[in-house]
C-alpha cells in the first residue's frame, strides 16, 4: 500500500510516504508556514491512505486538508483508542490522549516488543511507559528544552535567554540554566524508568524522539534508543492496518 504520513506537531509538520512499509521520501517545515504544505506535497505520488496525527490546532488542521485535498485518498485523523496495533491504553478516556503520543508508542511497541519508556522532547516533553505486554501505563508532560528556558526569562528579571551548556557543575548562569533544564528532562526519563522497574518491568528501554533528542540522550544512565521520528514509524504502523 501507498501511504503518506503527517506528524503535524507543535513547532514542525513532518511527513513521509511509503510503498510495501518502507520510507521513499520525508519533508519538514514550520508549523508556522502550515498553508505551504500544499506546495511541498505538490510532486509526490498519489497514495492510497493518508494517516494524520495533528495536535496543532484547528487552522493547521484545515491546512492539512487543503494540501490534501487533490489526492482524493482515505484519510486517517488519529485520535487515542482503547486498544491498536498491539498496543492497549491505561488511559482514562483514551480519546483525550494526543494522536502523536498514541502514535509513538505504537511505532516504539513495533520497534521493541520489551517493555520501553517511549519520549517524544519537542517543544513540550512527553515520557510514557509502555509496559513488556503493550499496556501503556501512563506518562507525564514537561515543558521542553527551550520552553523552560523561555519561561525563565520570561518570568524573572535576571535569567533573560543567553548561550550555555550542560555541565556537572554550573560555574556561569548560562550554563546553569541549560544545565537546569536537562536535568529535568532526564529525571522526568529515569524516574520513570525506575518507576517501571518497581512496576515489574525492570530496565526498561528508553525510546527516544524529538528535536531535542540529541541533546537528552548523551546524558542518560539507562539504555537508550534514538529514533529518527517515532511519531511517523507510529502512523506508518496505523496506515498499513485495518483502522
Amino acid at each position: 500500500m501507498k501511504l503518506l504520513a503527517i506528524d503535524a506537531g507543535n513547532s514542525r509538520i513532518k511527513w513521509g510516504s511509503t510503498a510495501g512499509g518502507e520510507w521513499l521520501e520525508r519533508g519538514v517545515l514550520p508549523t508556522a508556514q502550515a498553508r505551504e504544505l500544499r506546495d511541498a506535497l505538490r510532486g509526490w505520488p498519489a497514495p492510497e491512505r493518508i494517516v494524520i496525527a495533528n495536535v496543532a490546532g484547528d487552522a493547521v488542521a484545515e491546512s492539512i486538508r487543503d494540501a490534501l485535498a487533490r489526492f482524493g485518498a482515505q484519510q486517517v485523523w488519529v485520535v487515542g483508542r482503547d486498544a491498536q496495533c498491539g498496543v492497549r491504553s491505561g488511559y482514562a478516556q483514551p480519546a483525550q490522549l494526543g494522536p502523536d503520543r498514541w502514535a509513538a508508542l505504537i511505532g516504539a511497541r513495533h520497534l521493541h516488543e520489551g517493555a520501553c519508556v517511549v519520549v517524544n522532547a519537542g517543544t513540550t516533553m512527553t515520557v510514557d511507559a509502555l509496559s513488556s505486554d503493550g499496556s501503556f501505563l501512563g506518562g507525564a508532560i514537561v515543558a521542553g528544552y527551550a520552553l523552560m528556558k523561555d519561561a525563565l526569562a520570561k518570568n524573572t528579571a535576571r535569567l533573560k535567554l543567553q548561550n550555555g551548556a550542560f555541565s556537572v557543575f554550573p560555574d556561569n548562569t548560562g550554563d546553569a540554566i541549560a544545565s537546569g533544564a536537562l536535568n529535568a528532562m532526564t529525571g522526568a526519563i529515569e524516574r520513570m524508568v525506575r518507576y517501571m522497574a518497581d512496576a515489574g518491568d525492570a530496565d526498561a528501554l528508553v525510546i527516544l524522539s524529538g528535536g531535542d533528542a540529541g541533546v537528552v540522550a548523551p546524558l542518560l544512565s539507562a539504555r537508550v534508543q534514538v529514533v529518527d521520528n517515532l511519531v511517523l514509524e507510529g502512523l506508518k504502523c496505523i496506515g498499513a492496518s485495518d483502522v
